[in-house]
């Protein structure tokens, strides 16, 4: 007759369990203590503190790396949750070997070795080319905007306050012209009114509370409002090249400025360093299509495919757009969809820097088409930038049969990076202040995500650390 299975706490082994036995052949902290045993990690700028004749022994650096990185690929990202995992989780305290570091000694490896963490990214990526995971063809590069650890409430509250003071010191202002009119005009004590006093009193308030914001421990000034899924809250721009190969993330950056236009070519650098050379072909959305990068990376010989947005294309339904003119360099004209030349009428310099040349059509009053190119009394009018050269070669090479497919291929490429990101591991938000922070977390979080492609193979037996 068979009986229930029921924990006997009573019972002892005879002898002790072996600890290489707690976990599987193929467990990830198995693959997790493989690949950190097998880094030169003072080559990395991880300290190794010399031995001590007394006190209480350190923590090594491989072990509290480990930690680190086996939180990570948990979804356990602070040190206090890390250090509760060392004494509950099974596989955690077989990672390392029945040690339970504290927060504090996990937090502090963490401060004293930003930089090092982003440097395990760069040795992720290269275990990663070895593996044959990388394949050099197809490169996707995108940003996405993730919230920064700070307070939007209290930003809006910070701007808020300011626009206040603005108008309380306006009001004053008029307020003491009366004041001193007033004085001119009457003989004997005059009192400052009630209402002048009152406002000298909210304006000290105000500045007050200013102070206290100003002053308040964990303000972030890099971080800006940015749009992202929970809405137009403080956050920064998270960056990276995916490979399409398998998906792995061959450069990464994090970024203060919410749009993409002047990304393209430091992460294409970033790539070209990583990995010393770019794809053959690096595609990118629209918000990468600023003349200027385009110009800079066709300069430099990166092959790049942008989506252009759409007031950058070739429409059919307006056939008098800007972009329909054709630039003709060596006559200094601008050529127009009805085949007539619009002579250079002047050079004018843009606010950002540049200058463009000014195109305006002289044969207008007896054009047939007047009413669908332009309204101007003036004859119509063309800009051309420096950068028109790259943004032609953009829309020629948007032309092309193949082009769709391949911006279709860049969504498959790097959406799926961001969804694990933030669906598959829970990362929203960052939790550290500042860019800098951020910039270490991101190379943390990009580091891991390769790992977890890195982990079938390893699981197959395909890969082996040296």
């Amino acid at each position: 007759m068979s009986q229930e299975l029921r924990a006997d706490y009573q019972s002892q082994l005879l002898f002790p369990p072996c600890l290489e036995d707690w976990v599987s052949a193929d467990h990830p902290s198995r693959f997790i203590r493989e690949f950190v045993d097998a880094q030169d990690l003072t080559g990395l700028g991880f300290s190794r503190r010399e031995e001590a004749e007394s006190g209480r022994p350190n923590y090594s650096a491989d072990l509290l790396l480990k930690v680190w990185l086996y939180g990570y690929l948990n979804r356990i990202r602070s040190s206090r949750g890390l250090e509760r995992a060392c004494r509950e989780h099974l596989s955690l305290i077989w990672l390392t070997g029945g040690h339970m570091p504290d927060h504090n000694t996990l937090w502090r490896f963490w401060r004293d070795h930003t930089q090092a963490l982003r440097r395990l990214f760069g040795q992720a990526v290269g275990v990663c080319v070895k593996a044959g995971l990388v394949g050099m063809a197809f490169h996707a590069v995108d940003g996405t905007k993730i919230q920064a650890r700070s307070s939007t409430r209290r930003h809006w509250k910070r701007r808020e306050l300011e626009a206040l003071l603005a108008r309380v010191e306006s009001s004053l202002q008029e307020m003491q012209k009366g004041v001193e009119r007033s004085q001119k005009q009457e003989k004997g004590e005059y009192r400052l009114p009630a209402s002048l006093q009152d406002r000298e009193q909210l304006r000290e308030r105000i500045r007050s509370s200013l102070t206290r914001l100003g002053s308040s421990e964990g303000s972030e000034p890099e971080a800006k409002l940015m749009k992202n899924d929970s809405g137009v809250r403080l956050s920064y721009n998270a960056q990276a090249v995916v490979d399409a190969k398998t998906g792995i993330v061959v450069a990464e950056e994090v970024v203060t400025d919410g749009s993409d236009n002047h990304q393209l070519v430091p992460m294409l650098e970033k790539t070209q360093e990583q990995l010393g050379a770019v794809a053959e072909q690096t595609v990118a959305d629209g918000g990468y299509s600023s003349g200027e990068s385009l110009l800079e990376a066709q300069q430099k010989k990166f092959e790049v495919l942008v989506n252009l947005p759409p007031e950058m294309r070739r429409r059919a339904d307006k056939p008098f757009a800007s972009c329909n003119f054709r630039h003709d360099a060596g006559q200094d004209c601008c050529i127009c969809p009805q085949g007539e030349a619009l002579p250079l009428s002047r050079v004018r310099q843009r606010p950002e820097g540049y200058s463009v040349r000014e195109y305006r059509c002289k044969s207008f009053l007896n054009c047939p088409v007047r009413a669908q190119c332009s309204r101007d009394r003036q004859g119509r009018r063309v800009e051309i930038s420096p950068y028109q050269g790259a943004v032609e070669w953009q829309r020629q090479k948007r032309e092309d049969p193949g082009s769709r497919d391949l911006f279709k291929r860049r969504m498959a490429t790097v959406e799926p990076v961001f969804g694990w990101a933030k669906e598959g591991l829970g990362f929203r938000r960052f939790t550290g202040w500042g860019v800098e922070a951020a910039r270490t977390q991101w190379a943390v979080l990009c580091t891991v995500l390769n790992l977890k492609k890195l982990y079938e193979p390893w699981k197959a037996g395909k890969v082996a650390f040296a």
